[in-house]
């Protein structure tokens, strides 16, 4: 049988990282292949830079789009990233040239999976993307294929390995959120545009395909909720443990009867827990179904092995003539999920810093009893020069209640800064 032949577009570290892999594990991949993989062309910025990897016997190819063209080439690797051009238009011309294509993009998927997945199974085509989402953890495939005889409910997780990673190390080495953020950057762990990370940008391109998959919906990115990490202080990271709790950034996808929730946000999980005792970069998904019940998934959820491991995965696939719908459901009956109006009750954790004057306290319970906003516990921390840190956790309210709440306290005189909210998750 003829070789599967592929085009490499981005030698960035999971670029070289798929090379390494097809080149050390050749004979594990061939026995697990009914055609040979054979790598016809490579392309990147600069051929010159310097790799881990000996390209000298690759055909080199200065413009990707004479790899998106070349006939000979049956599947298109995209590994350079990006939610547009020229990562789109690579995907996109790859697909209309009858290629198979495999990407570890996350942002394309969120923003344009949906005409991508149309245009792939238009032209009867892969669109493969495994190490989009949890670098080599097999979460697609398993919403895809093993829970696929079961009505999921909710996708739970922690899916940015560059915001635990920087929580995780507030906590150990006793410092503040922007000294742990400096040191995360100097490591490579940050990506160029730090808000894709720390401001769950990245979580939220993750979970909006998960929930696409678990849920057999359009993806719907521009309606996930989100709140990152950069306003959780260390103060935070040690109230939260004197109450039992750790501080994760957790995604959600939940599905009910009046339609989808999706959230990204830090949350107070309980320390003892599956997701409080996870730490530093590794991945952990929970996805409820109605047969399987809870199952969870847990490995490194980025780097450069561990996301080609799921690259070669989806190539392996192709290379067996494996294919399937690219969210799980034939693209054309996907729908646009309906947002659901309602949310669940939940306690929150609280800190405000106010002015410490007579009244301030009476005018802050005063808004809460408002909203119908029922306070369990209150504590005054150690005074800042005229003001005082409050913190507060509430009994069960709703986010409809508690949201309008905190914008009317916050435009009070007495508060000198942007309250932090944070959900507290009881399993």
């Amino acid at each position: 049988m003829k070789s599967l032949n592929i085009g490499i577009i981005g030698l960035g570290n999971v670029g070289t990282g798929l090379i390494r892999c097809l080149a050390n594990n050749r004979k594990i991949i061939m026995s697990k292949s009914d055609r040979e993989i054979s790598v016809a062309a490579i392309c990147a910025k600069n051929k010159n830079k310097k790799r881990e990897i000996d390209i000298e016997n690759l055909k080199w190819v200065q413009d990707p789009y004479d790899i998106t063209d070349d006939k000979e080439i049956d599947l298109v690797v995209e590994l350079i990233g990006g939610e547009e051009n020229p990562a789109k238009s690579i995907v996109e011309k790859s697909l209309l040239n009858k290629k198979h294509v495999v990407t570890a993009n996350k942002a394309l998927i969120a923003k344009h999976g949906h005409y991508l997945a149309l245009l792939a199974e238009e032209q009867n085509v892969c669109l493969n993307f495994e190490a989009a989402v949890a670098g080599a953890i097999p979460i697609i495939k398993a919403i895809k294929e093993s829970l696929s005889g079961n009505a999921i409910s909710k996708v739970y997780g922690v899916i940015n390995g560059t915001c635990n990673y920087i929580l995780t190390q507030m906590e150990k080495e006793n410092k503040e959120y922007t000294e742990v953020f400096k040191k995360a950057q100097q490591l490579g762990f940050v990506e160029k545009d730090p808000e894709l990370d720390v401001g769950g940008i990245d979580t939220a391109h993750k979970i909006s395909i998960l929930a696409s998959c678990a849920f057999g919906t359009r993806i719907n990115f521009e309606n996930v909720l989100i709140n990152g990490i950069q306003n959780i202080s260390l103060v935070d990271i040690k109230n939260a443990d004197s109450m039992g709790y750790k501080i994760k950034l957790m995604a959600l996808a939940l599905r009910s009867d009046d339609g989808i929730i999706q959230e990204v946000e830090p949350c107070l999980v309980p320390k003892d827990n599956i997701f409080g005792k996870l730490e530093g970069g590794t991945n952990l998904v929970m996805v409820e179904g109605d047969f399987s019940d809870r199952t969870y998934y847990m490995g490194p959820g980025a780097g450069s092995c561990p996301t080609a491991s799921a690259v070669v995965a989806d190539i392996i696939d192709i290379a067996n003539g494996k294919k399937s719908s690219v969210f799980g459901i034939n693209a054309n009956l996907l729908k646009l999920p309906i947002n659901k109006k309602k949310d669940f009750p939940a306690s929150f954790y609280l800190r405000f810093l106010l002015i410490d004057e007579p009244g301030t306290l009476a005018q802050l319970s005063s808004i809460l009893g408002k909203y119908k906003i029922s306070i369990n516990r209150m504590n005054q921390l150690e005074h800042i020069g005229e003001t005082a840190p409050i913190l507060i956790v509430t009994h069960p309210t709703t986010k409809n209640l508690l949201y309008p709440a905190i914008d009317e306290i916050s435009q009070l005189n007495i508060c000198k800064n942007e309250p932090v909210i944070i959900k507290i998750e009881e399993f």
